[in-house]
């Protein structure tokens, strides 16, 4: 299971990463997030602090937890995500990219149903998402090319979810593998995630040379 986060905890880890992690969603985008007021590391040093200067292994390290902690992922499935990669035939840092953007709770999220990966985590848990029609409640069942995403009238109701299709029609950050309809609330992947296809401030080949020594 995932680590569960705080929010002191989560906003946290942007601040020690020096950049924002998209970790609580909405609020990451609004005037009340403390990347705003300090944006420096946390600790009682943190504001006067001065960056040292990373070893190669040290870049490596902190490229691969910045990763993790955008999927809300422990070390131990991270790293099985690699694993997997490295078995693939192809370039082990597109398959990578790959095979965590095809996660469903990862795909929920970047369809808009919800603003953060920890919330479609909640959201598949609870059973609210279906696949081709049917209920999935397994946040890292991984999605397919032709596969339709889409919330379960039952979640639709909800009063939380009121405005999930007004928030929908406004999304215009929706990644090239995926298509919306916005009135069906429901997404289908039209094709395999690639890197180039999203602004993401990952370096994934610095990532697989960490877990390659």
């Amino acid at each position: 299971m995932p680590t569960k986060y705080t929010e002191n905890t989560m906003c946290k880890r942007c601040r020690r990463a020096g950049e924002k992690l998209f970790l609580k969603g909405e609020k990451c985008n609004g005037a009340k997030c403390p990347m705003i007021k300090r944006n420096f590391a946390p600790g009682m040093h943190g504001p006067t602090a001065r960056p040292g200067k990373l070893t190669n292994y040290g870049k490596q390290l902190k490229e691969k937890q910045k990763a993790k902690r955008m999927y809300g992922l422990i070390e131990a499935q991270f790293e099985n995500y690699f694993d997997k990669a490295k078995k693939k035939v192809g370039n082990t840092s597109e398959w990578l990219f790959r095979l965590l953007e095809s996660r469903l709770d990862n795909t929920v999220y970047r369809l808009g149903m919800v603003t953060s990966r920890r919330a479609a985590r909640q959201t598949v848990g609870h059973g609210h998402v279906k696949v081709n029609g049917k209920k999935v409640n397994i946040p890292s069942y991984q999605i397919k090319v032709g596969d339709i995403i889409s919330l379960s009238d039952k979640a639709a109701k909800k009063p939380g979810f009121a405005e999930v299709k007004n928030r929908l029609k406004k999304n215009d950050g929706l990644p090239a593998w995926l298509v919306l309809d916005a009135e069906k609330l429901e997404g289908k992947v039209t094709s395999q995630p690639k890197i180039g296809d999203i602004a993401m401030n990952v370096d994934w080949r610095t990532i697989v040379e960490f877990y390659s020594k």
